[in-house]
């Protein structure tokens, strides 16, 4: 009994490293490698708190629709807003709107989350990253993924006119958008 004790102590201590080194590992088909002009970006998406929302960006992604979009509102210390065709953030993709996916997930520094209309269920393809903490934002927004790697590149987009709600004047853009599991 003290040997077979003894054996699964062993046991786990050996496969805790193990595990702790699969879980630092992103899910390629839920990771989403933003290239921008100052760095790659590593985004894992969140399919347990918004499955609809990670599933249209997954779509949006695979047919290449975020390529070359630009950052259209950033606002120094709050966040980065990106995924509108039309670049000014009234526009959205062809597909459905999405139904709000609210969770308990906070709002904070690395955060992505699904921008809005003023009805909860007029998410698209548009999404932000927050820069500092933002939870005034928890329960109003659908978080749909947080930033893994990459977060200076993401502090280097250029900023916006905060008289001007953040709109920004030659905006950077995402050059290239993929699915990690995509990337060649």
């Amino acid at each position: 009994m003290l040997r077979r004790s003894f054996l699964a102590v062993l046991s786990a201590a050996l496969a805790a490293p193990l595990q702790a080194q699969n879980a630092a590992r992103p899910d390629p088909e839920n990771t989403l490698q933003i290239d921008l002009k100052d760095g790659k970006v590593l985004i894992a998406l969140r399919p347990d708190l918004a499955p609809k929302h990670v599933a249209q960006i997954k779509t949006l992604v695979k047919r290449g629709f975020y390529d070359g979009i630009v950052f259209h509102r950033v606002i120094e210390g709050f966040m980065a807003q990106t995924g509108d065709p039309r670049g000014n953030g009234t526009g959205g993709s062809d597909l459905p709107n999405i139904p709000a996916e609210f969770s308990r997930e906070p709002f904070a520094r690395g955060t992505v989350g699904m921008a809005r209309a003023q009805d909860p269920n007029s998410a698209n393809s548009q999404f932000f990253i927050c820069f500092g903490d933002a939870s005034f934002l928890n329960g109003q927004y659908t978080v749909v993924g947080k930033v893994i790697d990459g977060m200076a590149a993401v502090d280097r987009i250029k900023k916006g006119d905060r008289a001007a709600n953040g709109a920004v004047a030659n905006p950077d853009r995402m050059l290239k958008v993929r699915l990690l599991a995509d990337v060649k």
